[in-house]
């Protein structure tokens, strides 16, 4: 029954995720014109929608690989390279998120990072990074003690959990912010609620359920790896047998 439950619990979630990206999607086409790749406005709609499918729905993935039943026996060296990989696909989006938005800003005089959106989320990209660099360091290549993996896994654990919280803050900070801009001007403003308004913010709220129910998952008890495949996990991936 709890293999059950879990299962129907990933699908859930996979269908809450998919669903974060789509409205993101639905919202930058239907109220702003769509996207482009050319320095302006339309490009900045690559932002949100890069940054919510890689800082929050890939980067919850890779977080949640562990999690699967299949990952607890057999060789560890295809989930490694899964939790890895999902995480070097979140770090592409959203530096590509990052890009769009900086080259926005630059070709149109923008100041970059003024605002409290930009700086959690520049702030969330760079312990993002440090983290990749420190799991890869530690926890793949072999020549790390396992003394000190043990001693740095509840931190890589500490953090992971963090830098999705913190994500999650900057995407909802940010759906604000740009609802602030987009309807300072509009006949119907941000606080009539207008057809915009509505959904953005239904839009965030689905992108905090989603990370809630991530972080649920992560700290729930029954769904952890069973001792003795976190005893074995301490072994570097390149000491690793089939």
């Amino acid at each position: 029954m709890a293999g059950r439950w879990f299962y129907l619990s990933v699908l859930a979630l996979s269908s809450l995720g998919l669903m974060c990206i789509f409205f993101t999607i639905y919202w930058m086409r239907s109220w702003h014109g769509g996207f482009a790749w050319d320095g302006t406005i339309l490009m900045f709609n690559c932002h949100p929608v890069l940054m919510v499918a890689g800082m929050v729905v890939f980067y919850s993935a890779a977080s949640l690989v562990y999690r699967l039943p299949q990952s607890w026996v057999g060789p560890k060296l295809p989930w490694k390279i899964t939790h890895a990989t999902l995480h070097v696909m979140a770090f592409i989006l959203t530096v590509l998120g990052l890009v769009a938005v900086f080259r926005f800003h630059n070709h149109a005089n923008i100041a970059n990072l003024y605002s409290l959106h930009s700086w959690l989320g520049i702030t969330t990209v760079f312990l993002f990074a440090c983290q990749w660099f420190l799991g890869f360091a530690v926890f793949l290549l072999p020549w790390a003690s396992v003394w000190l993996r043990s001693l740095l896994k509840p931190v890589h654990v500490f953090f992971g959990t963090s830098i999705l919280s913190l994500a999650i803050a900057s995407v909802i900070s940010g759906i604000n912010e740009k609802l602030f801009f987009s309807l300072k001007n509009a006949t119907r403003p941000y606080s009539s609620l207008p057809g915009e308004a509505v959904f953005a913010n239904s839009t965030g709220m689905l992108v905090v359920v989603f990370g809630l129910l991530v972080l649920y998952i992560l700290q729930a008890s029954s769904w952890k790896r069973p001792e003795e495949a976190i005893m074995t996990e301490r072994e570097p991936l390149l000491h690793e047998r089939e």
